[in-house]
């Protein structure tokens, strides 16, 4: 059970703006030491370098249904894992890591030759957010989708478009892809700041300049405003889920990698709980659903793979769904489970990938960006899939 007045102390802290302090305070929390007095010093280790032997984006995928028809879920961690969660101090979203020291990726692995990866900046009285967006290098007949895609925490437009390789999807699939920036300033980590509730609102914070730079895009370029979606890791996938519960009205779909559902916290001391055993989601009856698509390793020691089914409960709350388990494996690489729920008119409501002894990174990606794990089903390509079998309704 946690410590009452160790969580006040963490809240009293981050209410005055000692992240660190508070950080350290609830880190010393969880390893059950009883001594009040918070750390002088914030854990600053840089987790080791996720690059696993490179694999072909487009590897061959086996796969064989299930005769399985049982909810969703996750395989539980060890209890060791659980009860300790030693990867907590690496969370990609609470101020407590220091910079990447990795070089920065190279042009090539950005985007396809011939493509455009240009720099603008969308500002409003909430404030403003520089982004970069892959522009197709074909001439577009008519409006073109566009995938919004949220980077993780310390990571960068450059960093996780290498990362996810999503340009280069883009180019095959002739969309705009545009990637938000959360700069230093606004979070230390370069984290969105999923947990505050504050920045979970439609009309305020975060939500609304990400949305900003959404629309500027859709008004500037020929896009289609039905085809219009939002993705993202960690934090960012997180961030997403904010976008999908609070804009259901301007993304016809959204991918959360590694993520938490909306609301799952609304506080440090919260963010803490939530990532450590998964956090409840924001009650959204009432609200239209956004058909979601969700990966989570199920040896995530960053983001419990609880929260996970967090998401999907949120975004799959239509009666009469149909459930369809699906076991496949990539050659080489990790094994997982493909669990889609689709309504009576075969609608695919949502689709979760656990990711078997995967952890905290993008599965599929490419070691030229960071937090990618190449020996996992390719991310970047089942969500561009199952977001362009979606729209908006006229």
């Amino acid at each position: 059970m946690l410590n009452q007045n160790m969580v006040a102390e963490a809240t009293r802290l981050t209410r005055a703006g000692q992240l660190a302090e508070a950080t350290a305070l609830l880190q010393r929390m969880l390893r059950g030491e009883a001594d009040p007095a918070p750390s002088s010093s914030t854990a600053r280790a840089m987790p080791a370098s996720l690059e696993p032997p490179t694999i072909d984006v487009k590897a061959n995928v086996v796969e064989k249904e299930s005769r399985r028809t049982t909810r969703v879920s996750s395989a539980p961690l060890p209890r060791k894992s659980v009860a300790r969660f030693e990867g907590l101090k690496n969370f990609p979203g609470l101020n407590l890591r220091a910079p990447m020291t990795r070089a920065p990726p190279d042009t090539t692995d950005i985007a396809p030759e011939g493509t455009r990866f240009i720099a603008g900046t969308f500002r409003s009285a909430e404030g403003s957010r520089n982004y970069k967006l892959f522009v197709p290098s074909r001439s577009p007949e008519k409006p073109l989708p566009l995938v919004v895609m949220l980077h993780g925490c310390t990571q960068s437009p450059d960093d996780f478009a290498a990362g996810t390789r999503m340009n280069f999807l883009g180019e095959e699939r002739n969309c705009f892809v545009v990637y938000p920036e959360q700069p230093s300033g606004a979070n230390q980590s370069k984290c969105w700041n999923w947990f505050r509730s504050g920045d979970q609102q439609r009309d305020g914070g975060e939500p609304s300049l990400i949305a900003g730079t959404t629309r500027q895009v859709v008004r500037d370029y020929p896009i289609d405003p039905k085809r219009v979606y939002v993705a993202g890791l960690s934090a960012g996938g997180a961030a997403a889920a904010i976008m999908a519960a609070t804009h259901a009205d301007l993304y016809a779909a959204v991918g959360i990698h590694s993520g938490l559902a909306c609301g799952a916290a609304s506080d440090l001391p919260s963010a803490f709980v939530a990532m450590r055993q998964g956090g409840a989601s924001r009650n959204m009856d009432g609200a239209p659903l956004v058909p979601t698509i969700v990966f989570h390793g199920d040896r995530d020691t960053t983001v419990h793979p609880n929260n996970a089914e967090q998401v999907v409960e949120q975004s799959a709350k239509a009666v009469g769904l149909k459930a369809k388990v699906i076991d496949g494996n990539v050659p080489h690489g990790h094994a997982y489970t493909r669990t889609l729920l689709t309504d009576a008119r075969g609608r695919a409501v949502s689709e979760r990938w656990n990711v078997r002894g995967a952890g905290h990174a993008w599965s599929g990606g490419s070691p030229a960006g960071s937090y990618t794990d190449s020996r996992g089903p390719d991310a970047t390509r089942e969500m561009l899939r199952f977001f362009l079998e979606h729209s908006l309704p006229d």
